[in-house]
């Protein structure tokens, strides 16, 4: 600056010197004075001089004004550039969006976290109050405008709300919004500066921590959270337990509160579940077990319970869930259920045992009443009701002799926990069969039909197989329609490894509305048939379910029956 002004005033006395001597030597040229020219011309010399001296200090004193102003100017604005941005990084560390309200001339500034948070660029930004009410959630709108204004009318500085505000993509963000208002000297609202903060994700927070709080609270089961540490090799003493528990136990909130769970646990109480229990809390392992607990009043109650230890952040054990049912009614039926399958398995033995003595000690009196029977066939009898009295005799007695013989196959096959299997060839099985009904074949001569499919040999009982097709066979037989001629289609094939075969008739039929569920039942009649015992069906069923197999039945009364039976491979 000193220089510049230097070179100002040598400038112009220089420039004042030339125009000095210029009038000199004009003057001298038209003027005979020359002395008096000479003394004007150095008194103007001396005066430019002390001017140009003049000039040159007021010039350095305004130039070092002017770079103090400067200075200081320059001092301002890095400082004002330094806070502006000390306000960015402090903005952006706290996730802020700043803004400052102009209130006389409704004028609002945003800063760059308008665009961060929310996803809005400048020119979707509005500069008014306007868009800032407008884009708040219209149920939180009304509200927090109403405490704003509401706000500005008192004598407090510093105002907080929270509400939803809506992003760019028309999503809305939960935000908390603090201000700091500034007022003239008469007490009026000038100027309000505030940061939105964006607190979504503590909103969500709250809103799963609300609904946890709601299930363990509602939960049916009861909950308790213990310490971590236990003291004394007790179980950890309860910090929280939800009203179920406190409802289970019969204690009071109060009264829970810094227990261990073995204090609910008394001189009943399983001492192996009780060491597995503290065997896993000292292992930091999760577990599972039933004990019995006791009630505030001493009355015993089962609970099936879980202890799960929790983790925290730094993978320290910070606390321990256990969750309780009460299964004091589950444990007494399950005591009544085991009761009561050792009273049927014991009267099943019973039965057994009543079925082998009944069937041996009827064979010897039945015996001998066929062999008296066969005696008098030797003798001639002409009283004819006698005759009748002694066929109808003779007739019982066989009844009767076929009955035991009935229940002694029914003991056996319940009896045969074990069968021996064998590969059979299902056709020689099926040419067995029907020798054994020649006669009945022959009298009948139905029309059979038997198709083998692809299936050649069986894995199967030899006895229990031909049995089951007697039985079949034999009840069709039985119950054939007299108004046509007796149809049997047999069909065999294998299906997904398994043997299925198709046993159809055109007989009498079964009414299955009125006896579907007794169809395979033991001692069934569908028929009022003077031979018919009501056993064929049932023997059937209980031989193929113990070759593993299954059996169903379609039928129709006057069209026919169709069963399905199932062998596996």
């Amino acid at each position: 600056m000193k220089n510049k002004a230097n070179q100002i005033t040598l400038t112009y006395t220089l420039s004042a010197l030339f125009i000095a001597i210029i009038s000199c030597k004009l003057a001298k040229r038209y003027d005979t004075l020359i002395d008096s020219y000479t003394f004007s011309f150095a008194k103007d010399i001396l005066f430019i001089i002390i001017t140009g001296l003049l000039f040159r200090y007021i010039l350095i004193k305004n130039s070092k004004r002017n770079a103090e102003i400067y200075n200081h100017l320059k001092s301002t604005n890095d400082k004002l550039k330094e806070s502006n941005e000390k306000y960015d990084i402090v903005a952006k560390a706290t996730s802020d969006t700043i803004w400052d309200w102009k209130i006389p001339e409704d004028h609002i500034t945003w800063n760059k976290g308008i665009k961060g948070i929310f996803g809005y660029n400048i020119d979707q930004v509005g500069n008014t109050s306007k868009w800032w009410f407008d884009n708040i959630h219209p149920e939180d709108s009304i509200k927090m405008s109403i405490k704003l204004y509401s706000f500005l009318e008192q004598k407090t500085e510093k105002w907080q709300d929270q509400y939803r505000f809506k992003c760019a993509d028309n999503t809305y963000k939960h935000v908390l919004d603090r201000g700091f208002i500034l007022k003239d000297d008469n007490g009026k609202a000038i100027r309000m500066i505030g940061a939105i903060q964006d607190i979504t994700k503590q909103k969500e927070e709250e809103n799963r921590l609300k609904l946890l709080e709601t299930v363990f609270t509602e939960a049916k089961d009861s909950i308790i959270i213990t310490q971590a540490e236990s003291l004394d090799n007790q179980t950890p003493d309860i910090v929280f337990a939800n009203p179920a528990f406190a409802k289970m136990s019969g204690y009071e909130h109060s009264e829970i509160i810094g227990k261990p769970l073995d204090f609910f646990m008394g001189k009943n109480s399983d001492l192996r579940e009780i060491e597995k229990l503290t065997n896993c809390i000292k292992n930091q392992q999760e577990c599972f077990l039933e004990i019995n607990l006791y009630k505030k009043d001493q009355s015993e109650y089962w609970v099936r319970l879980s202890f799960i230890p929790v983790y925290d952040l730094e993978y320290e054990l910070s606390h321990w869930i256990s969750i309780q049912r009460d299964i004091t009614e589950e444990r007494k039926l399950e005591k009544e259920k085991e009761i009561l399958i050792r009273e049927l398995t014991q009267n099943n033995k019973d039965l057994k045992q009543f079925s082998y003595i009944t069937s041996h000690n009827l064979r010897a009196p039945l015996s001998n009443l066929t062999g008296l029977l066969n005696l008098i066939e030797d003798y001639t009898i002409k009283d004819e009701n006698l005759n009748e009295i002694l066929e109808g005799f003779k007739l019982s007695t066989n009844l009767l002799n076929e009955t035991i013989n009935d229940l002694a196959k029914v003991i056996t096959i319940k009896d045969s926990t074990t069968l021996q299997h064998e590969e059979l060839q299902i056709k020689e099985l099926f040419k067995n069969t029907l020798s054994q009904l020649h006669i009945q074949i022959e009298n009948i001569k139905p029309q059979l039909n038997i198709k083998y499919g692809n299936v050649e040999k069986i894995h199967t009982n030899k006895s229990y197989f031909e049995s089951i097709f007697i039985n079949l066979l034999t009840n069709s037989f039985k119950y054939r329609s007299k108004e046509r001629d007796l149809l049997i289609d047999i069909r065999i094939s294998n299906e997904n490894n398994t043997i299925v075969i198709y046993f159809k008739d055109n007989g009498i039929g079964i009414d299955l509305e009125r006896h579907k569920d007794k169809v395979f039942g033991l001692y069934q009649r569908f028929h009022n048939y003077p031979d018919s015992k009501g056993l064929g069906l049932f023997l059937v069923k209980s031989q193929i379910e113990t070759l593993g197999g299954s059996i169903s039945i379609k039928s129709e009364v006057e069209k026919g029956t169709e069963y399905k039976l199932t062998f596996k491979t």
